[in-house]
């Protein structure tokens, strides 16, 4: 049966058909999302709960541990962990990619509410949460900022006018304010004018309580008019605070003003957040923009632009509206390459051909078959909700190197007869005939090679499941259109030249084939003469891919120059808010003389008062002199020389993983339930982990040297004195905590208000001394029945050390060793290394393992050896039941070591680490070197079938014969490659393992696989046989 023939005979039906599958394909290819990488649901939330003042021990203790406790009864966690700072605690849930995220916020919302009763009483407001993506990132990063204008006043424009607009934009999941700088009344108490006139730090807390208040008033039924009835219970800002009246001493009111001051200020006094340009620095509100799952990245970025022109027109004069970095630059940007690339490597697949036929007429066929089977591939992209990013594109740009091969092999073997004198029609039937189970072995066995793609596990398997469905309907719709629109094409466009009439290409190429073709004839025969040696060569080829497998540098995603990069800092344990401002802004100072600096959103006081960040955005890639990493690596000696910070940059990969704040690229967590053990074996740790030579800005979460003082209650002083530890608890609280104490509602938002003592007495330990309770009751200038008790009586004060933070994971108490890596050091040799180092270091009781990237990388290359397996058992199982045989598989796949070894090799050559790219080409790999292998053998079966000729003759006449379609189909291959392993473009630098791999794993390959397959089918055929006769002689 010839598959191909009722496509020869209604050429019309043919072209009709085509003309549909490039239709939709186009229409797919317009209505496609641009975006930098597929889309990754990985389902995370974010737990967050606050109570102002507590230490991170309670909030650990208090806070999270009831939570953690019941959000572990959720079904489908991955993970849990917890960070709590001084009055905040957050908690991250990660979950199974295949649990609902959905499903799984309404499990959290249930628990948060069964919680609740075992939570502290006083905490302000109850715990919330939000549903976050780690593997999604915002997309812009907006600073507005003013050199004329309070901080408050900028959040309250950006929070009125700026976030609605934009979160209106078609596409936009969200925008944010980072690190608030809403609208406060503080209210900064004065001791010593409290002393004077006798007013106690509880009495105030109690009169801002009372004295502010938003109650419904009711209704006034007339007999002929109904009235609403309200009162002025509010007091709405600072001045207005001033007046209220706390107690009476001496027969006269004591109004806040008397012994304090209220203040118009902001939610958090101690954060600064500087936008940094060349030469120039202001303070700035910073808003993030995140898109919708699976939505246009690209055009989001416009939309947003435009109504940002929009909005901008509205606001006051002296604000300032600062694009600080746009993804979709380059998203654009890399996409837009790798569409040339595209376009390129299908120009040299065509190019190819045309150097080994020498004829236009036959040129045309992959010249159009080729970008068909491409564009077709759009429909299939379409409805799986797929975009058009690195990913998706790269598959194409590679898809372009081997989807000609069915064309080439129908097209060849058309040709051939054609030159051997039968009429393009007759050799379009016979040769679409003769070759037609080989396409459909060569399609089969290809498409199967992706199908453990389509299995990985993980954020891995999420991210190349559309590269794996890209590339298999590629080869499908390749398959599908060289048993159709090829053979049709041959028929009525190829023709029989005269060897006079050839061109001068035609005529040289033909030559140099020719003699191309003698030179193997005569190393083949001296091949199938010395089995032994191949043999041998082949076995010392698979041991040598074996060992080199071992020792190569193994990574997980590349960095890639995404034109911004991430710098932590850190001050010492003891150091406060101001001595960490004063030493960032040398870190400022360093970065504004950069020339490479778009800009920079420089954060103090995040999340801790001796912590910070900095945003970096640069110029684009062809506007700077030197990649990211040149940069960082060239600033961080400037970084380390600033005296008391800490300066960790990094650049961040595309994919994040991790729960935590990181300081670098690597994350090891350490966990054990004994705190003392825990903080010995972290110390250790982190000292062993900066002898490894290959680490740098090694630093742990770690922070337990904070000086605290800790106040004893003298119960039994306090209890005769008619005073609760409660009360007493709760006039440090208002003294020292940043206490709010009421709320302000206006008719579009709402605003805190807070109490503590002024900035001054809280540096000073002895202010407790003048601090007082008052007991009784002060009801009017006539009624006074209290008593003032100091509060350094009701106890003894003492110095200690605590911890800025505790963590918990899973539960149990942890901390985390961060890392980032020196220049030309993998992550795999790293990882090694730490593991290496920690079965030396950690003692019984202490469990270390690593989370975030470096996690999902073990994780990763865990199953890769399996997958490989997997993918060599699925295609020797088809080969086996294509051709019923057990042996012919083995044949066809024994070129396998000597793609793998040269894929590694050229790795090495090129300084290229093994990483999740690499690892996928070499798995492409395995689909096309096959192929070759599916030529030579098809032939020789049917020639030792049909003519009874010997198994060395029949695979000698047919690789003879099937050697010009296997240099084409392979130098085609390498050609498509070719622009990726030359990293070409924006984000070139991170597909170009990929290309290192398959074009070294091809041409290696090739130079040896020509002599290899044919000498074991000649040893596996006469084993084959020897076997039979035994059979039958017993």
């Amino acid at each position: 049966m010839n598959i191909s023939a009722i496509w020869i005979r209604r050429p019309i039906m043919t072209i009709l058909i085509m003309i549909t599958l490039l239709f939709f394909g186009i229409i797919s290819y317009r209505q496609l999302p641009v975006n930098d990488l597929p889309n990754v649901d990985y389902p995370a939330i974010q737990v967050q709960a606050s109570l102002p003042g507590a230490s991170p021990e309670m909030m650990a203790s208090s806070v999270a541990l009831p939570l953690e406790k019941q959000l572990s009864t959720i079904s489908g966690i991955d993970s849990m962990s917890s960070t709590n700072y001084t009055g905040k605690t957050t908690i991250s849930l990660t979950f199974n990619l295949d649990r609902d995220i959905d499903g799984a916020a309404n499990d959290v919302s249930s628990a948060l509410s069964a919680a609740s009763k075992r939570l502290p009483s006083n905490m302000p407001y109850p715990p919330t949460y939000t549903k976050t993506n780690p593997a999604d990132q915002p997309i812009m990063y907006y600073v507005i900022s003013s050199k004329t204008m309070k901080m408050s006043d900028i959040e309250g424009y950006v929070d009125t006018s700026l976030i609605p607009a934009v979160s209106e934009v078609n596409g936009v999941s969200q925008a944010l304010i980072y690190g608030s700088q809403q609208y406060a009344v503080r209210l900064r108490m004065d001791p010593d004018k409290m002393a004077i006139r006798g007013v106690g730090i509880n009495e105030v807390s109690s009169a801002l309580t009372n004295g502010n208040v938003i109650l419904p008033g009711g209704t006034l039924k007339g007999s002929d008019v109904t009235y609403s009835l309200d009162s002025s219970g509010q007091l709405m800002n600072a001045k207005e605070y001033d007046n209220l009246i706390v107690s009476y001493h001496n027969g006269k009111p004591v109004r806040i003003k008397d012994i304090g001051k209220a203040t118009d200020s902001v939610i958090n006094e101690e954060t600064v957040r500087n936008l940094i340009t060349p030469g120039d620095e202001s303070p700035g509100v910073f808003v993030a923009v995140f898109k919708q799952p699976g939505s246009n990245a690209v055009q989001i970025a416009n939309d947003v632009q435009k109504k940002m022109e929009m909005v901008k027109q509205a606001l006051p004069q002296g604000i300032n509206v600062s694009l600080l970095y746009n993804k979709a630059n380059y998203i654009q940007a890399s996409v837009d390459d790798v569409e040339f690339t595209l376009v390129l490597t299908i120009l040299l697949v065509v190019g190819v051909v045309f150097l080994f036929l020498g004829s236009l007429r036959a040129t045309l066929i992959p010249g159009i078959t080729v970008p068909l089977s491409l564009i077709a591939t759009f429909a299939v992209m379409k409805l799986c909700n797929f975009s058009l990013n690195n990913i998706s594109l790269m598959a194409l740009s590679l898809a372009a190197g081997f989807v000609v091969d069915d064309a080439v092999v129908v097209m060849e073997n058309v040709v051939r007869r054609v030159e051997g004198g039968e009429k393009p029609m007759e050799a379009a039937f016979a040769g679409s005939k003769e070759i037609c189970f080989t396409v459909l072995s060569m399609t089969i066995s290809l498409v199967v090679v992706f199908v453990p793609i389509l299995f990985m596990s993980g954020i891995v398997g999420r991210l190349f499941r559309e590269f794996a469905v890209c590339i298999a309907s590629a080869i499908l719709f390749s398959g599908f259109i060289s048993l159709t629109l090829t053979p049709m094409m041959c028929a009525y466009v190829i023709k029989h030249r005269d060897e006079s009439k050839k061109n001068r290409f035609a005529t040289a190429s033909g030559r140099l084939f020719e003699k191309a073709g003698n030179f193997y004839g005569r190393t083949l025969a001296l091949a199938l003469s010395n089995p032994r040696k191949i043999l041998t060569f082949t076995l010392g080829v698979l041991v040598l891919a074996g060992f080199l497998s071992t020792k190569i540098d193994k990574g997980f995603i590349p960095s890639q120059d995404m034109n911004q990069f991430t710098i932590r800092t850190k001050a010492d344990d003891r150091a406060s808010f101001e001595y960490l401002a004063q030493h960032q802004e040398q870190l400022n100072k360093i970065l504004e003389q950069e020339p490479g600096l778009h800009g920079a959103l420089s954060v103090v006081g995040s999340p801790t008062y001796n912590t910070g960040f900095v945003m970096v955005s640069l110029k684009d890639r062809a506007d700077r002199t030197e990649s990211v990493d040149q940069m960082i690596n060239r600033l961080r000696p400037k970084f380390n020389s600033i005296p008391g910070l800490r300066v960790y940059p990094y650049n961040a990969p595309p994919i994040t993983l991790g729960s935590r704040q990181t300081y670098g690229v690597g994350q090891y967590t350490i966990t054990s339930p004994n705190l003392d053990l825990l903080y010995s074996a972290v110390s250790d740790m982190e000292t062993n982990m900066k002898t490894l030579p290959g680490l740098t800005d090694v630093v742990s979460s770690l922070q337990v040297k904070v000086p605290t003082r800790y106040f004893t209650i003298d119960r039994d002083k306090a209890s005769a004195l008619g005073l609760s530890a409660r009360q007493i608890q709760d006039a440090l609280y208002s003294s020292y905590a940043d206490r709010q104490v009421s709320t302000i509602y206006t008719s579009s938002d709402e605003y805190n208000v807070y109490l503590d003592l002024g900035k001054n007495f809280q540096k000073d330990p002895s202010v407790l001394n003048k601090l007082y309770i008052k007991t009784g009751s002060n009801m009017g200038p006539s009624v006074n029945t209290s008593t003032l008790v100091p509060l350094s009586t009701l106890g003894k004060m003492k110095e200690t050390t605590t911890a800025l933070s505790v963590n918990h994971s899973g539960q149990i108490p942890s901390a985390t060793i961060q890392f980032n890596l020196k220049p030309g050091y993998a992550l795999g040799t790293a990882s090694d290394e730490i593991q290496a180092v920690a079965k030396k270091t950690l003692p019984a009781g202490v469990v270390g393992f690593f989370e975030g990237n470096t996690s999902a990388y073990a994780s990763s290359f865990a199953n890769m050896g399996f997958l490989l397996f997997v993918t060599v058992f699925i295609i020797y199982v088809v080969l086996g039941i294509l051709y019923e045989s057990f042996i012919h598989p083995i044949t066809i796949l024994s070129a396998l070591p000597l793609a793998g070894a040269g894929a590694l090799i050229c790795l090495m050559l090129f300084h290229m680490e093994l990483d999740i790219y690499a690892y996928v080409g070499i798995i492409m790999l395995i689909g096309l070197v096959k192929k070759n292998g599916i030529m030579m053998i098809d032939f020789a079966v049917e020639l030792t079938e049909k003519e009874q000729l010997s198994s060395k003759d029949a695979i000698y006449q047919a690789c003879m014969i099937r050697f010009r379609p296997i240099m084409m189909t392979t130098l085609a291959a390498v050609f498509g490659a070719l622009p990726i392993a030359l990293g070409y473009g924006t984000g070139g630098e991170a597909r170009q393992p990929m290309g290192i791999a398959v074009v070294g794993g091809l041409v290696f390959s090739q130079l040896l696989t020509l002599y290899v397959t044919p000498v074991f089918y000649v040893m596996f055929d006469r084993l084959q046989r020897k076997l039979a006769t035994k059979k039958d002689a017993n």
